[in-house]
């Protein structure tokens, strides 16, 4: 199988969605935004697009990152999804994936940033693949917007901060709000681009970011081994 990355910043590393794909004798190949790849063309030689976080939302004018344009990257989903590939958005790419839909992207009620649990609604427990999650797992968080819902999205998962944190678009298209690929390399990433000390300080202040030091000490195996069957599941 062709898996393709969109990677949008070096601290959004793909992590878990990588090394599956990796371990599985995948081919991979990237576009790495940040450093002004172009983005495929066509989709001819994707069989998985997997579009992944970043800073960025999906309306983001190219002043502060001109390196980032979100109605390509939107193009090129569109591409993928009538081309059958399979999907997966996380975190902003969830967002664009909702766009790509003809949904309008949302602020989420809370601000994530950590490991929290997050509880599968009944559509995600008959689902065939998220379903292997078990009705209740933890999984990490690093977002402050969501992904928006056309009429035929169905909601899988939801957490006490964010609404929306998985998403199924079709049967090969899944959003993920949630992080299930975090592991140290991509926390430490992630908390030097925030900075310790404002995520120490944010701790204090939002019910739903932990600081640095509760980040690191989690063991992220767990939630990418559920990851790995969740993508073997959805390809096989």
């Amino acid at each position: 199988m062709r898996v393709h990355f969109v990677l949008h910043e070096t601290f959004e590393v793909p992590g878990a969605y990588l090394k599956w794909a990796q371990e599985r004798g995948h081919q991979v190949t990237t576009t790495k935004v940040y450093e002004n790849e172009a983005l495929p063309e066509t989709v001819d030689e994707i069989d998985f697009l997997i579009v992944m976080g970043g800073p960025q939302s999906p309306d983001e004018d190219r002043t502060t990152f001109p390196y980032y344009d979100p109605q390509a990257e939107i193009e090129l989903i569109q591409k993928a999804m009538k081309a059958d590939c399979y999907i997966v958005g996380v975190c902003l790419g969830a967002q664009l994936m909702s766009v790509a839909y003809g949904a309008e992207y949302e602020h989420s009620p809370e601000r994530e940033i950590g490991v929290y649990p997050v509880s599968l609604t009944p559509e995600g427990l008959a689902d065939p693949h998220v379903g292997l999650f078990g009705a209740n797992f933890d999984s990490g968080h690093w977002h402050g917007d969501m992904p928006g819902l056309t009429e035929n999205a169905v909601v899988l998962a939801t957490s006490q901060g964010c609404p929306r944190q998985i998403i199924r678009f079709s049967p090969k298209h899944y959003a993920f709000q949630a992080h299930l690929e975090f592991d140290s390399e991509a926390i430490d990433l992630l908390i030097a681009a925030d900075g310790e000390e404002v995520l120490e300080e944010q701790s204090k202040k939002l019910t739903y970011v932990q600081n640095p030091e509760t980040i690191r000490a989690y063991d992220y195996q767990e939630m990418n081994a559920k990851l790995y069957e969740f993508l073997d599941s959805l390809t096989n």
